[in-house]
């Protein structure tokens, strides 16, 4: 089963200027497309070729670095994309129950998720996930997911921002601080809930 490159829900320049056109271009047409490509590579005549993403990302460090790699970078791009919204908005629900009540509010998450993206070496992603019942929020290096057997912190992921150069350096260059502080505009937080009650039932 080979894998392909999900389209984008909105146009590429629907985030602006929050996150710009051209960034959203190389980044999903290019990057998220070699992860695909190489992950087809990675797992083709193999006994692996016909596992889901889910299964191939949960035993990524039993398969191969190259699936670990690129199979966790097809998934983590898969779920961001879906996690951006020109529309934004805030949590309600369970989820904004559940933010208020671990966190204090959702300006202390949002400061402990932008730290932990700022603060991680190289390249890597911050994550809002559900461990043991409750949230809590992780980095991981390089396309590694809490959801890999050789995560650190292991959990459901409900929400993930990329923090590589190359999803924000032509519009913020090393300034990786502004890119998280503007990419809470563009927040599906919609989403964001529906994952948080899927992964609570």
């Amino acid at each position: 089963m080979a894998f392909t490159l999900p389209a984008l829900p909105y146009a590429t320049e629907a985030l602006e200027p929050h996150i710009d056109k051209q960034t959203m271009e190389i980044h999903h047409g290019k990057h998220h497309q070699a992860y695909v490509d190489n992950l087809n590579k990675a797992i083709a005549g193999t006994e692996h070729e016909n596992k889901s993403i889910e299964e191939l990302v949960a035993n990524a460090g039993k398969i191969s670095p190259a699936v670990r790699n690129n199979g966790g970078g097809h998934w983590n791009h898969s779920f961001f994309w879906e996690l951006l919204s020109a529309n934004g908005g805030k949590p309600s629900g369970k989820l904004a129950e559940a933010i208020t009540s671990t966190f204090g509010s959702l300006e202390a998450l949002q400061e402990k998720i932008s730290a932990a993206g700022a603060t991680r070496f190289g390249s890597g992603w911050a994550w809002l996930i559900l461990k043991d019942g409750k949230l809590e929020v992780s980095s991981t290096p390089n396309q590694d997911n809490p959801l890999m057997d050789v995560a650190e912190v292991k959990g459901t992921p409900i929400l993930g921002i990329d923090v590589w150069e190359h999803a924000y350096y032509l519009k913020y260059q090393n300034k990786r601080p502004d890119y998280l502080k503007a990419i809470w505009s563009v927040i599906n937080w919609e989403k964001v809930g529906a994952n948080y009650d899927a992964a609570s039932k």
